[in-house]
């Protein structure tokens, strides 16, 4: 798994802007959504393993700062990269970015909670994922980094 992966590209249509013409706030956040699923299934974290082990994963924390607007038929994509790993949870970076400019647009972190949906509590992240997701961290142009703030200087 590489540092930065591409896990959305798409394009905006006249109906998700509003009266001002730009893309509408919910569907930034419906796209880096749609991202983090990507993200996490490539993690491990995905449909079959849920069922299987009755657990799941939910958003405790977003932020998102928005750059440029986008307009009806830009085209945009996606690049996901993981912050942090702790015990039950992750911390990862979405960067929006607009096909035709090359421009970032928008950013996003979340940190998402590992769960046992029966409980509704927090759980252990499986070892293979924590390792995993520890390995996409440690990696960013084949040196180590201790730190997310290391991570962002290097590959954000």
């Amino acid at each position: 798994m590489s540092q930065q992966e591409v896990t959305y590209r798409g394009s905006v249509y006249p109906w998700q802007c509003d009266h001002m013409g730009h893309m509408n706030v919910m569907w930034y956040v419906g796209k880096f959504d749609e991202a983090s699923w990507q993200f996490i299934s490539r993690l491990g974290l995905n449909r079959a393993r849920f069922l299987t082990g009755g657990t799941g994963m939910v958003a405790v924390e977003q932020r998102v700062e928005y750059e440029r607007e986008l307009r009806a038929g830009d085209v945009l994509s996606i690049v996901s990269t993981v912050l942090e790993v702790r015990n039950k949870s992750i911390r990862m970076r979405h960067d929006m970015r607009n096909d035709e400019t090359g421009e970032v647009v928008a950013t996003t972190e979340i940190v998402a909670v590992h769960i046992d949906k029966g409980l509704g509590k927090a759980l252990a992240l499986p070892a293979d994922i924590r390792d995993l997701a520890s390995q996409a961290l440690g990696r960013c142009g084949g040196e180590e980094t201790e730190t997310s703030e290391a991570v962002l200087e290097q590959c954000g």
